[in-house]
């Protein structure tokens, strides 16, 4: 290699080096996008925080079963008259002095209805946090699947939208050329002229939905998209497992963590029944303490005084102004309203279920009867184009095939991308949905480095 050729290819190489740092050319893939959602989605991160918050319900529920220790200390400086009665009268001494006291006392509940319920309450409210958290987190793969999906279609209608405008373009040149000759007319120069103005105006409003749906899954992956992958060429449906929807309703009644949520938010709601009525039972506690006092009081002044005790208290209820039966309920007819809530919510789930399980099934159908249309507008366009040579058809109607043309390929892009959703989404309304799925789905795009 002689150094004039080294050199160029060393310069070119530091060129693209450059290229590559100032805007970086590989695309963002499905699983980076995930990856990237997980650290800077908003809503993602508010449930994180709220799933945080909600364990602490089991922590605050035991508490009330648990041992509570109290110090107390307090001072005081103190000034007052003694009067003693003598066989000589009245004496009377004034003193001035400084007491204090300090205890510590434990407090160990025996008996104790109200804080058996609330610890149970608090084991199902954490419980029902853990699977508010996990719609959460499944939402999130859906929602990440749905923007990049509507990005990715953007870019391609974009494309679909610059090829249209070319191919009117070449046509349109083509047009003049005959009509140069001798050979066309002006007609057919019109109407190729008015095809190309208006696929100029939908290359505009391509590049307009591309950003804007660019900017919505930016905001939810936090960076900048410039490009996405592209769908494999060889798009293969998969057979549906399971393939009954039965074995998909019981998986949704037994996974789905909407459904489990409001089992959990039925058992808070019986738990504040029990709660409110253990105000009609007594309590019980094992007390034990340790004081010390200096001069507590005028009788003992001088005096230091160490007390140690253990013992039990009995706390009965006898009367409220009626508020525990109110309470109680109170408490009833929320139970009743959580139960009712869980029947409309298992309503809700199966019927999107079955409606999810429908569209992926026929979805094998539409790719099917849209890649046949694809090929079907490709043999139009060119039998048209062939026509047209032999007088047999005209300038308008080859622009026609190529109209169809693109509308199939449009039309087979986005059965595409919602089978890939109904995909996600029926195992998301089976309550399935995990990263695996996601990655299943992220294999039907291509990588680009």
């Amino acid at each position: 290699m002689t150094a004039l050729p080294f050199r160029r290819l060393l310069t070119s190489l530091l060129c693209l080096a450059a290229l590559g740092q100032s805007h970086p050319a590989s695309a963002l893939g499905l699983l980076p996008a995930y990856e990237a959602a997980l650290a800077n989605d908003p809503a993602y991160r508010a449930a994180l925080q709220e799933s945080e918050a909600g364990q602490e319900y089991r922590v605050l529920g035991r508490s009330h079963l648990l041992p509570s220790l109290t110090a107390n200390y307090s001072t005081s400086k103190n000034q007052g008259d003694v009067t003693t009665a003598t066989l000589l009268g009245e004496r009377t001494e004034p003193r001035k002095y400084t007491s204090s006291a300090a205890s510590i006392q434990l407090r160990q509940p025996l008996l104790h209805l109200e804080g058996m319920a609330r610890y149970r309450q608090g084991e199902a409210q954490s419980s029902a946090s853990d699977a508010q958290f996990l719609v959460r987190s499944q939402d999130l793969i859906v929602r990440l699947v749905s923007l990049y999906a509507s990005a990715k279609y953007a870019e391609d209608q974009l494309a679909q939208a610059i090829a249209q405008r070319d191919a009117y373009a070449e046509q349109r040149q083509s047009n003049v050329r005959l009509f140069q000759r001798g050979e066309g007319t002006r007609t057919e120069v019109l109407e190729t002229q008015a095809k190309f103005d208006l696929s100029e105006a939908q290359v505009l409003e391509a590049r307009d939905s591309l950003t804007n749906a660019r900017n919505a899954l930016a905001a939810m992956v936090g960076q900048d998209i410039d490009r996405l992958d592209p769908l494999v060429d060889d798009f293969q449906v998969r057979p549906l497992q399971p393939a009954s929807f039965e074995a998909w309703k019981e998986l949704a009644l037994a996974n789905n963590p909407e459904v489990i949520a409001q089992r959990y938010a039925v058992e808070v709601a019986s738990e504040e029944i029990n709660k409110n009525r253990a105000g009609h039972w007594p309590r019980l506690d094992l007390i034990a303490s340790v004081s010390n006092s200096k001069s507590d009081t005028t009788s003992t002044f001088n005096q230091d005084t160490n007390n140690r005790s253990i013992g039990v208290q009995l706390n009965v209820p006898l009367y409220a102004g009626g508020s525990v039966s109110a309470a109680t309920r109170q408490a009833v007819a929320n139970h009743e309203k959580a139960r009712a809530d869980l029947d409309a919510k298992t309503s809700q789930v199966l019927v999107e279920l079955r409606k999810q399980y429908n569209l992926t099934q026929s979805s094998v159908l539409r790719i099917d009867a849209a890649a046949k249309s694809l090929s079907s507008a490709l043999l139009l366009v060119d039998a048209t184009q062939k026509s047209v040579k032999g007088g047999q058809r005209t300038n308008l109607d080859v622009l026609n095939a190529q109209q169809q043309l693109f509308e199939a390929r449009r039309d087979l892009a986005l059965s595409r991308y919602n089978y890939l959703l109904g995909y996600l989404r029926l195992r998301y309304s089976a309550g399935t949905l995990a990263r695996a799925d996601l990655q299943d789905v992220a294999g039907y795009f291509v990588r680009e480095n």
